[in-house]
């Protein structure tokens, strides 16, 4: 994602850059290294002659599609949650915020009036709203990835998920957190468990005219959108503590998280978080950088708490970072 702020003159992008059509200039890849710090290859930039090029000025990629800023939506306030509707022109990405107790966000990808859900809200006021919601759409699937519980939504549509998901959420990490939540929610938490109708494995699967690509993980998947250049994994949260479970696990995640910037999505959604981008993902870097080389300086898990927070003092998820300290001092 591109936030340009510089303020260049018509007059220069028409000496150094070629003109596309009215009102674009392709960029090569030269110049964008030159210019600017997206990953994309090349972009064709929407410009107005001594304008400063605001944050959600429109860009294209070298296809011609649109790139889009995580801040360009229109947001939609419902009872309790909110939905932020993104516009890809034939393709529209709803991202539902709960304001649940554990900050959940559901997505519905919409093409043709058809949508797929990627997870499922799992409080009963939630599934209720979201369900109201969707009233105007024909929902024809939804991904059941790390979040299986909530059960009572959309029972009839049919629920796309790996093997290896399935068993976390029956079995595994994602039943003990179930377990967990409904001893905390009680009966607000609906903690019946999706049954899935479709195994899917590893590679492209196509649901409602849809492309998604799927990457197994250690405990559930992440899923790709091609069509709007967008990756879904289960937590990021660029200003929050997360779960590191230590070093090893840092480096994990560093990984994933270079090979997004490499591969340029646009947007990053997660299951706690609004949707973010490229720049965030740095931004998480940089802290899980920060971790090992505090937790190396550490006495112990108290004296690391201390010192993260310290250094982060705006950031939330204080329970998050006591699970990480616990992680690098077991």
């Amino acid at each position: 994602m591109l936030h340009l702020y510089y303020t260049i003159t018509f007059a220069f992008f028409k000496r150094f850059f070629k003109p596309f059509s009215k009102g674009y200039f392709f960029i090569t890849e030269a110049q964008k290294s030159a210019y600017f710090t997206s990953p994309k290859t090349c972009c064709i930039l929407f410009l107005q002659a001594g304008k400063r090029i605001r944050p959600e000025a429109k860009i294209k990629d070298k296809t011609g599609d649109y790139i889009m800023n995580k801040n360009t939506f229109n947001q939609v306030k419902l009872a309790k949650g909110e939905v932020s509707v993104y516009d890809f022109g034939e393709i529209k990405l709803h991202a539902y915020k709960t304001n649940d107790f554990i900050d959940d966000e559901v997505f519905i990808v919409e093409k043709n009036g058809k949508g797929v859900v990627i997870e499922s809200p799992c409080f009963r006021d939630n599934i209720s709203e979201l369900t109201e919601y969707l009233k105007g759409m024909k929902v024809e699937g939804v991904l059941v990835a790390y979040h299986g519980a909530g059960a009572t939504f959309l029972p009839e549509v049919p629920k796309y998920a790996t093997q290896n998901a399935v068993e976390y959420s029956e079995n595994g990490g994602g039943k003990a957190l179930i377990t967990n939540f409904t001893a905390a929610f009680g009966d607000a938490f609906d903690n019946t468990v999706h049954k899935v109708t479709d195994i899917i494995g590893e590679g492209k699967v196509t649901i409602s005219g849809i492309e998604f690509v799927i990457h197994p993980t250690h405990e559930a998947f992440d899923i790709e959108v091609p069509e709007i250049n967008a990756v879904y994994t289960h937590m990021l949260g660029h200003d929050c503590h997360s779960i590191v479970a230590g070093s090893g696990h840092a480096d994990a995640i560093i990984s994933q998280l270079r090979g997004y910037i490499e591969k340029g999505y646009c947007l990053i959604l997660t299951s706690h978080y609004t949707p973010e981008d490229l720049k965030d993902a740095e931004t998480k870097i940089a802290y899980l950088e920060d971790l090992k080389t505090i937790a190396a300086e550490s006495k112990n898990a108290a004296d690391f708490k201390e010192k993260v927070s310290a250094r982060y003092p705006q950031y939330s998820g204080q329970n998050y970072l006591d699970m990480t300290a616990g992680f690098f001092f077991a």
